[in-house]
């Protein structure tokens, strides 16, 4: 795993150094280096990636901690490598309702499955019935490839502070 230093550029995108920008703040920005560099939201490209899974275009990019990919089978797939959460937001090209909530501060998604590769398959574990299925012909190479990318980018501390535990109370914290 990757460390950052204090004078390697922040992994927040903001291009400024580490340890004049997100070094010692509580919270990660790993999610907001989509506004600070002016790039477009999850939301927006979760609509791009249905307009090219609708259209059979392979696609594969990462966004902070997000993979997004399509196939040329139409499918299209938004994943979190840091808790293995997975969503379809596309179908045999067919443009799938997915629940999204993002905000300047938070993204929330209603994860569906789980999903692993395994035998160079692309495997899902639904959330609603533990249903497993495999998925052929995914690009599981160019999955493992951005995952490794993403994990050396972002210290295992940062990945961790995306998630917000619904067992702890949240906290204001007054400026």
């Amino acid at each position: 795993m990757a460390r950052i230093g204090r004078n390697d550029p922040c992994p927040c995108g903001s291009g400024l150094k580490y340890k004049k920008c997100c070094l010692g703040k509580a919270g990660s920005h790993i999610l907001a280096a989509a506004e600070k560099n002016k790039e477009a939201s999850l939301g927006e490209r979760i609509a791009t990636l249905q307009e090219k899974a609708v259209a059979g275009q392979q696609s594969l990019y990462t966004l902070g901690a997000f993979i997004l990919f399509t196939t040329t089978a139409g499918d299209g797939w938004v994943l979190d490598i840091t808790e293995m959460d997975a969503v379809q937001v596309a179908s045999n090209g067919t443009i799938l309702d997915i629940v999204i909530d993002e905000s300047p501060e938070t993204i929330e998604i209603n994860w569906t499955n789980r999903f692993a590769i395994k035998e160079r398959n692309f495997v899902t574990t639904s959330y609603a019935d533990n249903t497993v299925r495999t998925w052929e012909g995914y690009p599981t190479h160019g999955i493992a490839s951005a995952m490794k990318k993403v994990k050396k980018k972002f210290t295992p501390e940062m990945l961790q502070s995306i998630h917000h535990d619904e067992d702890e109370p949240d906290i204001d914290h007054e400026l």
